[in-house]
């Protein structure tokens, strides 16, 4: 995985750079500059209407003592998505707008929590707490009276 992050990080410029290119060949300086000064104004718009929609629903459910995990997911997308707005180049700015499209957003998560496995007991926890270190010759075990809060 550090591989291909690594191979894509240094793949970006290169492609970035091949795009300005053949788009700066084929409609010219000015207009290029202007779809990149455009994408990314456009994207910040975007970015700043996701952004509020997503802090609301994120609070909505934190009330409501809902686990936000999909809110989550989607606040660390249109992160993702304004890292690559900052980002100068068209590659960049077509996959922060992919970002900030609630239905890519959804796809994406569909396809990710479907690989992620969550164990729950349904309720709160009964009895103590098991940890991998009860019972280990190393652990010093405490009752409430061997000790007392500072």
């Amino acid at each position: 995985m550090a591989r291909l992050f690594v191979l894509g990080f240094l793949l970006l410029p290169l492609v970035e750079i091949a795009l300005f290119i053949k788009v700066g060949q084929t409609i010219g300086l000015l207009p290029t500059l202007g779809l990149v000064i455009g994408a990314a104004l456009v994207g910040a718009l975007l970015l700043r209407q996701q952004g509020l929609a997503i802090l609301g629903q994120l609070q909505s459910s934190l009330n409501s003592g809902k686990m936000p995990a999909r809110t989550l997911a989607e606040a660390m997308m249109i992160g993702t998505a304004a890292v690559f707005l900052v980002l100068p180049g068209f590659f960049s700015d077509v996959v922060a707008l992919l970002l900030l499209l609630q239905p890519v957003r959804g796809w994406i998560f569909g396809a990710l929590s479907a690989r992620i496995v969550v164990a729950s007991t349904g309720g709160p926890a009964q009895g103590p707490i098991q940890t991998p270190r009860v019972g280990r010759p190393d652990t010093i075990d405490l009752d409430g009276d061997d000790y007392r809060p500072s």
